[in-house]
């Protein structure tokens, strides 16, 4: 990562990291919201809405025209036909969560993933039952393990058990996390988290946490809201045994876009592997022969339920095309010096006025991503708006966290020296 000194606290400084920034000019390839005096606001929320790529319009168009022309036919007809339509985007999201193009696909929502996959994943005994999460999970994860066990008769407030971390603090170290996987031993069915913690923005040691739930005997699942475009991820290597994540946020599909699902190719084939079904989700060969016994395809696509729509497809993938241009080892360096650059004008300009709870980036080791989590010493809600009407938005949690997130596609460096000038005003 970069280092910064006295010059970088200056919109001089800015502007020169910028320079020597080669993929500044993707941010021209997005759509910025605009202030009442019609510039472009300071947009640090793509941790929670990405912005709208430009090409996004043209590929809707695209399949509008085709439904257009061609009706039902689309399906089969046009430069992109309906049908395999998913698949168009494939390799490319493989690319991005690091899996096999046979362990990825994009459907559904996100904890609709979830539940499909904790259908499959999540098989308690009478002496197996327990889901770690972590303690500050996004509440729909919670929700959701709770309805699961809940399903299969447990009660929640004992089966559903979550990650401690030391004298109160919102980050727990990796250590803390491997032990207290382990001490839950063969109670545990499922160790399920979410990567990048929503909350905080650390990032757990994957590996780590695959050995420990392994070694116990419980099957691993990542949540992958926060961290599908965001972080470098290798989940086929790690071998978790299954991921979900949402596209709206880091993969700018547009509100309420349709989301993903790894699993691992050793589960493919399992006859014992249980799992809700649906036409989608048989042989392609066979799937309009209407047959009335379920075929498996042997992939990850046999989790299918319906056909996915096309408007939403075509919207991740014109996103997905700026991933593929880019890379994603690009991407991350990018995000490391870009959040880098905002944490340290946030200490220098700031002071005592902010804590930032997010952990230190460390080279060669992927704590965080390309979020902050910054609590206010004050009111950070009347901070928030005092943002917004400057043109800066950002995100506020109760009761006093502010998250902001520099997204390497399209934040730049005077980007974030403008913000911290906004906010070092407000505080």
């Amino acid at each position: 990562m970069m280092t910064f000194n006295e010059k970088h606290n200056s919109i001089q400084g800015a502007k020169e990291l910028d320079n020597q920034d080669e993929f500044y000019n993707t941010r021209n390839e997005f759509h910025f919201p605009l202030t009442e005096n019609g510039e472009k606001c300071l947009y640090f929320t793509g941790h929670s809405l990405g912005l709208m790529p430009k090409n996004a319009e043209a590929y809707i168009q695209e399949e509008l025209n085709a439904w257009k022309a061609f009706g039902v036919e689309g399906h089969f007809k046009g430069k992109h036909p309906w049908m395999p339509y998913h698949e168009f985007l494939t390799e490319k999201m493989a690319k991005v969560v690091g899996g096999k193009p046979s362990e990825v696909v994009v459907m559904n929502s996100l904890t609709v993933n979830l539940h499909l996959m904790m259908v499959s994943f999540y098989r308690p005994t009478q002496s197996r039952y327990k889901i770690l999460i972590e303690n500050t999970t996004f509440p729909s994860d919670k929700y959701a393990v709770d309805s699961q066990a809940r399903f299969h008769g447990f009660d929640p407030k004992e089966a559903i058990v979550q990650l401690q971390p030391s004298d109160g603090k919102m980050t727990l170290t990796d250590d803390e996390l491997v032990s207290q996987i382990k001490s839950h031993g063969d109670s545990l069915a499922l160790v399920m988290l979410g990567n990048c913690n929503y909350l905080s923005g650390q990032c757990f040691d994957f590996e780590k946490v695959v050995a420990a739930a392994k070694s116990v005997g419980a099957m691993v699942g990542f949540n992958l809201a926060h961290g599908a475009g965001n972080l470098k991820l290798d989940l086929h290597k790690h071998e978790a045994d299954f991921a979900v994540w949402c596209t709206y946020k880091y993969l700018n599909s547009g509100p309420g876009g349709l989301a993903g699902a790894f699993v691992h190719e050793k589960h493919h084939k399992d006859p014992k592997m249980p799992r809700f079904e649906g036409w989608w989700g048989t042989k392609k060969e066979t799937r309009f022969k209407m047959k009335p016994e379920f075929e498996s395809m042997d992939s990850v696509e046999s989790w299918q339920l319906s056909n996915p729509p096309i408007f939403q497809l075509a919207a991740i993938r014109a996103s997905l095309d700026h991933y593929d241009s880019v890379g994603m080892d690009n991407l991350r360096a990018k995000g490391d010096n870009l959040t880098g650059y905002l944490e340290w004008l946030l200490k220098e300009n700031c002071g005592n006025k902010i804590e930032i709870v997010t952990p230190p980036y460390v080279e060669g080791k992927q704590t965080r991503g390309s979020m902050l989590c910054v609590r206010v010493k004050g009111d950070a809600k009347n901070v928030e708006e005092k943002l917004k009407e400057a043109g800066a938005i950002v995100d506020f949690r109760e009761p006093d966290i502010l998250r902001m997130a520099p997204i390497p596609l399209y934040n730049s460096f005077e980007d974030c020296f403008e913000l911290v000038k906004v906010i070092g005003s407000a505080v």
